[in-house]
């Protein structure tokens, strides 16, 4: 009985899918938390045939991925519940499908310690009651690390490098940064399949990309026709690129909401601040969408180029925020912050352990694994350039700990129980 319940992880995980069916139970959204609202609108528009309102009026802020899964819910009426439910479904599939790549890769053991740290990774309890994309995303992420590894198996059927494709292509549909991922990778594939064709492994990554940036095409024809740019993924990146580059020295390029809105979360005092800091600028938020993104971007490299010194800066407090929430311009600090300190501290003290044995077996490490942290670095490097958050790195948290269990599970032994003074002597004498 035992052995049964280990070799199916749905039964396995199964209390973690009550816990976060409860979760979402205890804690019911309205729909008006943060961006779920936009959400909401964006689904609804697509049950009415369209996207985005044209010009001038755009709207590109977000992806269509996460708006297509909601459409039934809307289109049924079904009570805000039902969505909230499905994204503990989701994060308990997360966990499943960590553990069945995880058994292909490592121990039973392992596999098991890893899953369980997902399980509990509570960064991510805070979007179980909340229409957002994160669940979603962590989901399609896992989905991913299991396609791939299986894809760049030897004997691999070419149905999980169709699958592969198709989620990261619907990976950028539902967070656009990661079409710039693909539109980054794709080249790169390229060559290195035309430099060694022979290569099995770099003939499935080209496949791999080309499906994914060939299920993004409509989507990239949609928004070319709606503002004549190509490759345009979305209109949030000119804003996000704005605060990031904000020279001033209260400033960490955390992203600021405009009009700032004082909260209990925020310093007093940081209304007049900000308007102080920014009233020159200001103006340009007042421009329609294509307008004001152009201008932004145009404002924000002019800060880059005369303070690169405090872009950097921001950079590394970027890197702070992704993994430990801290620190935010103009925020008081929060003693929930804390609790995301162990999770995120404990992955990057192993993820930095693993670099070394890494570099020195990179050709020896499975090249779906290789695949994997690369397209991580790759995001996480954009993410860096980016006004972020921690929900940013929680989303990826998968990939870490597929990297992680991989790398210890060939270059590290731990024992719990301690050798007797003795054996560890003669282990000593007698090496």
């Amino acid at each position: 009985m035992r052995n049964k319940i280990l070799k199916n992880p749905f039964i396995l995980f199964l209390p973690f899918l009550i816990l976060y069916i409860v979760i979402a139970i205890l804690f019911p959204t309205n729909g008006t938390t943060g961006d779920e609202g936009l959400y909401l609108k964006l689904g609804h528009r697509l049950l009415n045939g369209f996207f985005s309102p044209n010009r001038p009026n755009i709207d590109l802020g977000n992806g269509p991925g996460y708006p297509i899964i909601l459409m039934p819910f809307l289109a049924l009426n079904l009570p805000l519940l039902f969505i909230t439910i499905l994204n503990a479904v989701l994060y308990y599939l997360s966990i499943v499908f960590l553990f069945k790549t995880l058994k292909s890769l490592v121990s039973l053991k392992l596999s098991f310690l890893i899953s369980i740290f997902w399980a509990f990774y509570i960064n991510m309890y805070e979007y179980i009651p909340i229409i957002y994309t994160e669940v979603l995303t962590v989901f399609l992420i896992t989905m991913i690390g299991y396609t791939l590894v299986k894809a760049f198996e030897s004997k691999s059927n070419k149905k999980y490098i169709f699958f592969t494709g198709f989620l990261i292509g619907y990976l950028a549909l539902t967070k656009p940064i990661f079409g710039y991922v693909i539109m980054v990778g794709l080249p790169v594939s390229i060559v290195m399949y035309l430099i060694k064709r022979s290569s099995q492994n770099y003939k499935k990554s080209f496949l791999i990309l080309i499906i994914a940036f060939t299920i993004t095409v409509p989507f990239l024809i949609y928004t070319y026709s709606l503002t004549n740019k190509a490759f345009y993924w979305g209109s949030s990146g000119g804003n996000n690129l704005y605060w990031m580059s904000s020279p001033d020295h209260l400033e960490y390029g955390s992203w600021v909401e405009y009009p700032v809105i004082d909260k209990e979360s925020r310093m007093p005092g940081s209304k007049e601040l900000l308007i102080q800091n920014h009233k020159k600028d200001f103006k340009v938020f007042d421009f329609t969408t294509l307008p004001r993104d152009s201008a932004v971007k145009a404002i924000a490299i002019e800060n880059i180029k005369s303070h690169p010194k405090k872009f950097l800066l921001n950079c590394f407090c970027n890197m702070g925020r992704m993994l430990f929430n801290f620190p935010y311009s103009y925020k008081l600090e929060n003693p929930l912050t804390l609790l995301r300190l162990p999770f995120n501290g404990l992955i990057l003290v192993f993820f930095l352990f693993s670099i070394i044995p890494a570099i020195y077996n990179w050709k020896k490490i499975n090249f779906g694994i290789r695949f994997l942290i690369l397209f991580s670095l790759i995001y996480l490097g954009g993410s860096i350039l980016g006004s972020a958050e921690t929900r940013m790195f929680s989303m990826i948290v998968p990939i870490f700990l597929i990297w992680i269990a991989y790398i210890i599970q060939r270059s590290l032994k731990i024992k719990i129980k301690f050798d007797s003074d003795q054996k560890i002597f003669e282990k000593i004498k007698n090496p």
